[in-house]
């Protein structure tokens, strides 16, 4: 099998015309505010024309590029910067507060989400060789300089956006090689990480794939570490180093998304979801929930459900 070798971050500085591009693109592809999905399954695009509050959320493994405006990323006590000259990467579910702070109506902030395929990675790796590698565990969150030929390759994906027949055959080509341009870019060795098998930080995706699934559950830190065949402290330890959290924060915090969600589009009660999340205490809930989203859970739904379309 031919071996693939990963580009290295050098690869030529992204232009303005490039950039001119990209936001056109997602101009004229995104016309609403908010969050909106493409014929490309993982591609999902951005626009807000003013400045947004902090909002707390769930952010499932991407890639995240700004074309116009800025917007900030705030883990654990780290503030992570990105706009036209850098791309972010989510390596791990991550929950995190996050706000755009530059966007007007004559010059809206406008984005381009890509959903890393862990699948995707690990065949690029297997390929792979003369790889970076990683020294430890490192945050599952970063920021990196957007190169010529990274920014290229996402113009060729949103370019397909006007020839919808080509979809189904260049579309997996192209997210393909996104992903090898990542790999190879100057922090591309914390994703590769991720996707090594025998890896540390894959053990902690591993741990955090099943917090997710088993969120509801009261936290057995013991059994959890040993499934991963990691001592209990070598777990919180490395847990923490790439979440910014520990095991039973990250935890909460799922427990807490998901009663939101469960008040906002199921319609439950404050207290229906707080037991359905695992919660045993009324009070302790709606303490917690203040704390994460500003305002107790009736109030901070109400709010969300009176405010304009």
């Amino acid at each position: 099998m031919m071996q693939l070798a990963f580009p290295r971050s050098g690869d030529g500085v992204a232009t303005t015309g490039q950039q001119a591009e990209l936001v056109g693109l997602i101009d004229r592809f995104a016309p609403a505010e908010g969050r909106q999905a493409t014929r490309i399954g993982p591609l999902s695009l951005m626009r807000a024309s003013a400045p947004t509050p902090c909002a707390p959320g769930i952010y499932e493994p991407g890639l995240g590029f700004v074309a116009q405006g800025s917007k900030i990323t705030m883990l654990g006590g780290d503030t992570y910067v990105y706009d036209p000259l850098n791309y972010l990467v989510i390596s791990v579910t991550l929950p995190m507060v996050s706000q755009v702070t530059e966007a007007t109506p004559e010059k809206p902030y406008l984005s381009l989400r890509i959903d890393v395929d862990p699948r995707e990675i690990a065949d690029l790796i297997l390929e792979g060789r003369d790889g970076i590698a990683g020294t430890g565990v490192d945050r599952g969150l970063y920021c990196a300089r957007v190169t010529g030929s990274l920014l290229d390759a996402v113009l060729r994906l949103l370019r397909l956006l006007d020839a919808p027949q080509d979809i189904p055959v260049l579309a997996p080509l192209t997210l393909r090689e996104i992903h090898y341009r990542v790999l190879g870019g100057e922090l591309g060795y914390r994703l590769r990480e991720v996707a090594a098998v025998n890896g540390r930080t894959q053990r902690i995706a591993r741990a955090v794939e099943a917090l997710k699934r088993d969120y509801p559950q009261p936290l057995n830190i013991e059994a959890l570490a040993q499934s991963l065949h990691m001592s209990a402290s070598s777990l919180h330890h490395q847990f923490k180093a790439v979440t910014a959290m520990s095991p039973l924060q990250f935890q909460k915090q799922l427990r807490l998304h998901e009663a939101r969600r469960l008040m906002l589009v199921e319609g439950l009660e404050a207290n229906t979801a707080a037991h359905r999340v695992g919660y045993e205490s009324a009070s302790q809930f709606n303490r917690e929930y203040k704390r994460l989203f500003g305002a107790p859970p009736r109030r901070e739904t109400g709010l969300i459900r009176a405010a304009p379309a």
